[in-house]
């Protein structure tokens, strides 16, 4: 019984001398790396093969701080905060609109705009929601729910004409409380197949497709002049950020260093996306 209790009180000792060094290995280990929250299957800005540009830009920012990116990926990003920053599974979140109130934000790293997807060959010359062509009801708009492009549509009184097209692209399952995967490129294809006579939507989720089709298309930045009824604005045009926990006051003066410091290499790869940019 003597002999149990000893080694009993061996094994314990042993177990947290073990669990103590195996704290200080993860410690030492953290210390040396980021840790990346990214989407597993959200190309063009992530993937788990790192395909996305989101995935480069962490990389080259995480070479201006000195540490070794790993990636903690996640498929819903609803709860991409809830449950991996706040949870500290991750450190840093890519692709925020500034202003995210759930996180600490960095200074932005690129601004962007919605933009207008259509055939040149069409000839359907649009950069605004002031158009007469947009208050045609035949005129046929791919847009993607909770999206500004959607707002605008049912400020101009014509979103009832796209509900069927909207319905199809959710798979005729509501979006509420859901998170429904829709990617962009089925809209730009249905731009080049006439299903639609434009699309409006957020250019880097479509300018990598939009280069590499095949059938001659614009891209056109929407002017940033859209309000609603009472006068509001809607913005067409946003700047993007990275997010850290609240608090963590030190990764973000890090971050926004190492930004600063790799802001031409940000720049290049997102120029290679065709990523239309605008002054930060």
């Amino acid at each position: 019984m003597h002999i149990v209790k000893k080694k009993s009180s061996i094994a314990a000792a042993t177990a947290v001398l073990a669990g103590f060094v195996g704290m200080m290995a993860v410690q030492v280990h953290a210390a040396d790396e980021l840790r990346v929250c990214a989407g597993k299957d959200e190309l063009p800005y992530s993937n788990d093969q790192q395909q996305g540009f989101e995935n480069e830009i962490a990389k080259v920012v995480g070479k201006a701080m000195n540490r070794k990116v790993t990636f903690v990926w996640w498929t819903d990003p609803r709860y991409s905060v809830r449950d991996f920053l706040d949870k500290k599974q991750c450190d840093v979140l890519l692709g925020l609109d500034k202003g995210d109130p759930r996180v600490l934000n960095t200074k932005p790293y690129y601004k962007s705009s919605y933009v207008f997807v259509t055939r040149k060959d069409r000839e359907i010359e649009i950069s605004s929601w002031d158009h007469p062509y947009l208050k045609e009801r035949s005129f046929r708009l791919g847009f993607l729910p909770d999206s500004p492009a959607k707002n605008m549509m049912l400020e101009i009184g014509r979103f009832d004409d796209m509900f069927d097209y909207l319905t199809e692209l959710t798979d005729f399952k509501s979006t509420r409380n859901r998170y429904i995967k829709i990617d962009e490129r089925k809209l730009v294809n249905d731009v080049i197949t006439m299903k639609l006579h434009a699309a409006a939507l957020w250019a880097p989720s479509v300018a990598k497709y939009v280069a590499e089709s095949t059938t001659p298309l614009n891209m056109v930045m929407i002017e940033d002049n859209a309000t609603r009824a009472n006068g509001s604005k809607i913005p067409m045009q946003y700047e993007t950020v990275m997010g850290v926990r609240h608090g963590d006051d030190a990764l973000k003066a890090e971050l926004d260093k190492a930004i600063t410091a790799s802001q031409q290499e940000i720049d290049a790869i997102l120029k290679k996306e065709h990523i239309p940019l605008l002054p930060i």
